[in-house]
């Protein structure tokens, strides 16, 4: 019994990895279309195409499925547009939700749901601006790069933040030096491993590690949502979360 249950648990598992990857896949050929029908399909010449497509790359999404994503834009493309969304959900933690979709009534009426069945308050656009800056974030897989070489030239190109971890690099530029630092990344060679402009939060919230796995499953639930691309809080990820995280994974 013990066996059925190991691979119940690695079946399951397996099949929360792949919905994930599919989630993952999903988003990125979104931000493709988008990217071809602002800039054309060609990556040479659209900077935003460029970085979808390193994205991509990223997350391992194959080359085919990345060209027929071009191609389809290119040719038909859904009439995608961009919405923002910002509201409260449990213990008061503020949440900004950027979606791309084809149906602005249908993306509006599950958001709204989602606030409401989870005990949260649907805000206003601009009500929770204040609290997040939007910054340029690159993640460089560290590799054999000369460290602090690569620091000075990144801190020319408009770098704010550096944060060396284990295996990679992640870079926080200001929003207007998003286009300079990727082009300082090619002009080196170096392809980030993501790069992406985020909300990141002013100040952080601590709470109890049960009342933020509440929060945490609406947060769950908006990014399950198809139309939904990025959903930012501000909620500490301490020690102690992490592990309660990892005891209900």
């Amino acid at each position: 019994m013990s066996g059925h249950n190991k691979w119940s648990t690695i079946k399951r598992k397996k099949g929360a990895i792949d919905a994930k990857r599919s989630k993952l896949f999903s988003r990125i050929t979104k931000e493709i279309t988008v990217a071809v029908k602002e800039g054309g399909p060609d990556p040479e010449s659209n900077a935003r195409l460029r970085v979808a497509i390193n994205n991509a790359k990223g997350v391992n999404m194959p080359k085919d499925n990345i060209q027929r994503a071009i191609s389809k834009a290119d040719k038909e493309g859904d009439a995608l547009q961009e919405m923002t969304f910002e509201g409260y959900g449990p213990e008061g933690v503020p949440i900004f939700i950027e979606c791309l979709t084809d149906n602005n009534n249908r993306t509006v009426s599950a958001i709204r749901s989602i606030f409401t069945k989870r005990g949260g308050s649907l805000g206003t656009n601009g009500s929770l601006s204040f609290m997040f800056d939007r910054k340029g974030v690159f993640t460089i897989i560290k590799g054999d790069i000369d460290q602090d070489e690569l620091e000075l030239e990144l801190i020319d190109a408009g770098a704010e933040e550096i944060e060396v971890n284990d295996d990679t690099i992640v870079v926080y530029t200001q929003m207007a030096d998003f286009g300079r630092m990727q082009k300082k990344l090619e002009e080196m060679n170096i392809e980030a491993e993501n790069a992406s402009l985020q909300r990141i939060p002013n100040d952080y919230k601590t709470l109890e590690p049960q009342a933020a796995m509440k929060v945490l499953r609406v947060i769950e639930d908006f990014e399950d949502n198809e139309d939904v691309q990025n959903v930012y809080h501000n909620i500490e990820m301490t020690d102690e979360l992490m592990q309660a995280m990892e005891e209900n994974d």
